[in-house]
């Protein structure tokens, strides 16, 4: 079991003061803030073996390349890669690896006519770069949402022809929470002929997630959402996929060979990492990871799921509220959407900071045409991780109460 005040020893930043109240960080769906472990794992790289990777025989480029590969193996293995190294490709984030995705693979192996499905509950890292596709005449589809924020899986089927080469959608919505069946969905991509794509940075820092499990093609996530350093994140994919794919930029380490003429191609996964990397941040994104597998990732889900339970029957004592998204927590990540009748997201959010120091999310949560589907141009998201508590929810619930009494809601 989780010990939450243990936990919260870890972190720093939690011990201090937002506009004189103790803070409450409700933005784990934006970031999460980071332990002593992992501030500790890159002090210690940069104090003890700051050094290029992969070009040098002296002891500090050998021990920061042990580091770096290590980190991908732990990654790898993490989400249960087949082959933790080589199928483990190191990016900023997320949305990196979707465009390494779109520019590496798509704009090479699909023609004109060839069709990708999406969704409208993504993330804009999972439509933009499928957008720049169509420059070259690839068609890109959009299933719909059922009016509770689920997937509408049966217009995801009928969207499906046999020009789809590739499926891709979120795991967990970062706006309505909604956990898509994403095995289901993999499988529904692989009967039709077609790749398919996770963007999991809302369910890897939350969840137990195994590549091999949902069988996906390519799979994305973020380190910063799991505690790592911003800078951090990986794609996992399939090492036949990843072996044909062509390169996402050049430049050193990505090469095995390099004449004027032409170059050839690294060893997986490096040549997908061009450039000097930041083994700083994957110091530090291994620290996460050991962080996560020594509390659990099944009781990291368990407290989420609890948290959840209460801050929605806390949500439905309280009138003039519309909540989005199931109220399943079985289906439904840590994430609480809402809105107050008549007030604007922002003066929610911004009174929440001032009066309670409560840090939640407000605007459009970088999915315009799901806030868009939902009937609203900006929505409130108080989102949870291992260091929330229940009082800290509690205090959330007293700072909306002031928020309806300043506007006579």
């Amino acid at each position: 079991m989780i010990d939450t005040k243990k936990i919260r020893e870890d972190f720093p930043i939690l011990s201090r003061k937002v506009n004189g109240k103790t803070l409450v960080y409700l933005d784990n769906a934006a970031t999460t803030q980071k332990p002593r472990q992992v501030i500790d794992a890159i002090s210690d790289y940069y104090s003890m073996h700051n050094a290029n990777v992969h070009r040098g025989v002296h002891q500090l480029s050998q021990e920061a390349s042990e580091i770096y590969e290590e980190a991908h193996k732990k990654a790898g293995k993490f989400l249960n890669a087949k082959n933790p190294i080589e199928e483990t490709i190191f990016v900023r984030n997320a949305t990196e690896a979707m465009n390494l995705i779109a520019y590496g693979w798509a704009m090479h192996e699909l023609k004109s006519g060839d069709e990708i499905i999406s969704t409208v509950m993504e993330h804009h890292a999972n439509i933009v770069p499928w957008q720049f596709a169509r420059e070259k005449g690839i068609v890109v589809k959009f299933a719909d949402i059922t009016e509770d924020g689920r997937l509408d899986i049966e217009d995801l089927k009928e969207k499906i022809t046999g020009k789809t080469k590739l499926v891709t959608c979120v795991h967990a919505s970062n706006v309505v929470g909604t956990i898509n069946d994403v095995k289901e969905i993999g499988k529904i991509a692989h009967e039709n002929d077609a790749l398919f794509s996770v963007d999991a940075s809302q369910s890897v820092p939350h969840m137990p997630v195994d590549v091999r499990k949902i069988d996906s093609d390519f799979l994305v996530f973020s380190g910063h959402k799991m505690m790592a350093p911003m800078g951090t994140g990986a794609l996992i994919a399939k090492k036949d996929i990843l072996e044909k794919m062509h390169p996402f930029l050049g430049g050193g380490d990505m090469i095995r060979e390099v004449k004027l003429e032409q170059s050839r191609w690294n060893d997986l996964p490096w040549k997908f990492e061009a450039g000097t990397p930041d083994v700083g941040g994957a110091a530090g994104f291994s620290a996460a990871i050991d962080y996560l597998n020594k509390l659990g990732m099944d009781n990291l889900r368990k407290h989420e799921k609890e948290l959840l339970k209460y801050g929605l029957d806390k949500f439905s004592g309280l009138g003039g509220v519309d909540i989005y998204g199931p109220t399943d927590p079985e289906i439904r990540g840590g994430v609480i959407t809402f809105n107050l009748k008549g007030i604007h997201p922002h003066d929610v959010a911004g009174i929440l900071d001032s009066e309670y120091g409560v840090a939640i999310r407000s605007g459009q949560h970088c999915a315009q045409p799901l806030t868009e589907r939902l009937g609203q141009n900006a929505t409130c998201r108080a989102s949870f991780y291992i260091y929330n508590t229940k009082e800290e929810i509690d205090v959330l619930m007293e700072g909306i109460k002031k928020v309806k009494q300043i506007f006579r809601k």
